[in-house]
């Protein structure tokens, strides 16, 4: 049994997937099998010829069900004691895995960690915004306000994926983000203070959404955390300031649209848990 299984999903990125593949193949670690899920692809992906090797197994669905139930099923078909994500457009550094795991030895309290990233966007390197530095420690508060944890960089225990419930299939956006809360709200998470990723953007393909539409799957989130008796008093009075912000922007944007329905249910929203 391999102590690492690197899950990566993938759709209509012909073009990029050997890139992500490659990375992997030539980790310095090799204690690791791979997964890649075919998320209903049209664009010829399944005929790659990188599928072939052996470290590989290839996993095709029918249809385009999302990068949730992608990233699930590969979970589910591994058997790795830790597991690693890698999104088909990112690049990992040749030693991610094998820093990642001694740090893992050397801190045994921790059951998930991530590295810095460098990001790539339209080809050039850019600085990330402040609000997106990466520390360790509790980062419940801060998750509450965006995603700070980025799939491509991190490593977590099969045990604590499984125990979270995994990625929720029903959130087209923000799965990530409704995932890591409900692990940040219970766990410490831990940080390799070395860039290992390159993480890829502007291309094309990559889903645009707007702050308001990510946000109403993070209220829709934070709502059902609650609903989950895993908050303690804290957590829960930070989570419903939270809530009450985003849910008041929400409401506004659909005021300003003239979608009066949408803008009562927000509204109602932020006064209720203000």
């Amino acid at each position: 049994m391999p102590l690492v299984s690197v899950i990566i999903p993938v759709f209509n990125r012909k073009k990029l997937l050997e890139r992500a593949i490659q990375s992997v193949l030539k980790q310095s670690f090799e204690d690791f099998e791979l997964f890649v899920v075919d998320d209903g692809s049209d664009d010829g992906t399944q005929y790659l010829p990188i599928l072939n090797e052996n470290k590989i197994t290839f996993i095709r669905l029918e249809e385009n069900s999302g990068v949730s139930k992608a990233r699930n099923i590969g979970v589910k078909k591994s058997s790795g004691e830790w597991i690693a994500f890698l999104d088909s457009d990112d690049e990992w550094f040749t030693q991610k895995l094998e820093k990642q795991i001694q740090w893992c030895r050397e801190n045994p309290q921790f059951e998930i960690m991530q590295t810095k990233e460098i990001w790539i966007r339209n080809g050039k390197q850019v600085n990330p915004p402040m609000t997106h530095q990466k520390f360790q420690g509790d980062l419940f508060a801060a998750s509450l306000q965006r995603c700070m944890i980025t799939p491509s960089s991190v490593l977590l225990k099969r045990s604590l994926f499984e125990k979270s419930g995994g990625f929720n299939e029903t959130f087209p956006v923000c799965e990530d983000y409704d995932l890591w809360l409900r692990i940040t709200c219970q766990k410490q998470i831990g940080l390799i203070d070395q860039y290992l990723l390159k993480r890829f953007g502007g291309h094309s393909d990559q889903l645009s959404s707007s702050m308001m539409g990510l946000d109403r799957f993070r209220i829709r989130s934070m709502l059902e955390l609650l609903k989950s008796n895993l908050l303690n008093d804290i957590q829960i009075k930070l989570l419903r300031t939270v809530l009450s912000k985003k849910a008041l922007i929400v409401a506004n944007g659909y005021l300003k649209r003239g979608n009066k329905s949408l803008y009562e249910k927000y509204r109602l929203i932020a006064e209720t848990y203000r």
